[in-house]
């Protein structure tokens, strides 16, 4: 079967699958650019993508019954729905088709959910790359199986991966590269943002794709890169949820400031552990409201 999915998890080397812990990162397009549209529907992308050291947090384990079970803690508990209506649904139901081990059995999910929903920086995507990660031991999926994900959420195959990369198409990775140094802070003002609303708004839909990548050798490179860079989806994503320019507002000042995906969380870069921390705590002082985290970008240094 092309989609078939060999694992080299305990269970398949005879011992019974105990349950695993994996971290849903915060994926955040530090670049993004909307390079054409397919027949399809489906937009092309020219993005580099990295990910933070803030986001959910997935446990997996046998459910000790005949049915799946999902439990949910965290800041934004209330937003996630049933297994039924949820991208983990969909990414148990792709492992039990690829045959994985793990998922043969009825299981019990916790997903501790620290990051808002419809707000850019992978969500629901980043819990489905977990639950594949946890119930495989693997970032690199078939040709076949990256189609199965891409149908469940364009996101998905790059948050299996898991590295900072840049992305072409409608998610694939082109290549992963290393990032100098860099801590980040996001910020989100609590208003969702309709992926397929902003995509809608968009009336420029054939862009240049990114500038020629140079590995940056310090932080003051990757800043330089970047600031040759857009977010295609900022104007129409601002159109659709004004609040968000006032986000872009509040950040202003750091190295580097910009909006991720399709909002409407925002971002900014900063060279030191420090000064991300100085940064979220002021800007938390000023909106209490706000969900504010700082974090390392992985994959870099």
């Amino acid at each position: 079967m092309a989609t078939s999915f060999p694992t080299t998890s305990s269970k398949a080397a005879g011992t019974p699958f105990a349950g695993a812990t994996r971290l849903a990162p915060a994926k955040i397009n530090l670049a993004l650019h909307v390079t054409g549209q397919r027949a399809d529907g489906y937009h092309a992308l020219s993005s580099l993508v990295a990910f933070a050291s803030v986001g959910d947090r997935l446990t997996v384990e046998p459910a000790g019954g005949t049915d799946d079970q999902l439990t949910v803690s965290g800041r934004f508990a209330g937003t996630v729905p049933g297994l039924e209506a949820n991208t983990l649904g969909g990414a148990l139901e792709l492992l039990r088709r690829w045959g994985a081990p793990r998922a043969s059995q009825p299981l019990h999910i916790h997903l501790e959910k620290n990051l808002p929903v419809a707000a850019g920086i992978g969500g629901g995507s980043a819990d489905a790359a977990a639950l594949i990660a946890a119930l495989t031991d693997r970032t690199t999926l078939s040709s076949a199986q990256l189609q199965d994900c891409l149908a469940l959420g364009a996101d998905i195959p790059m948050c299996v991966a898991g590295e900072a990369a840049l992305i072409c198409g409608t998610g694939t990775v082109e290549r992963t590269v290393t990032l100098p140094d860099a801590w980040v802070v996001l910020v989100n003002s609590g208003h969702p943002v309709s992926t397929p609303d902003v995509f809608k708004r968009l009336t420029n839909k054939d862009n240049p794709p990114l500038p020629a990548w140079e590995p940056p050798a310090g932080f003051e490179d990757l800043i330089g890169w970047l600031n040759a860079t857009r977010n295609d989806l900022r104007p129409p994503a601002i159109e659709a949820e004004p609040a968000i320019e006032q986000v872009l507002k509040a950040l202003k000042g750091a190295p580097f400031v910009q909006m991720s995906g399709s909002g409407a969380t925002c971002f900014a870069l900063h060279p030191t552990e420090d000064a991300a921390l100085a940064h979220a705590s002021q800007l938390r002082a000023a909106h209490p409201s706000w969900w504010v985290e700082a974090g390392r970008l992985e994959n870099s240094g």
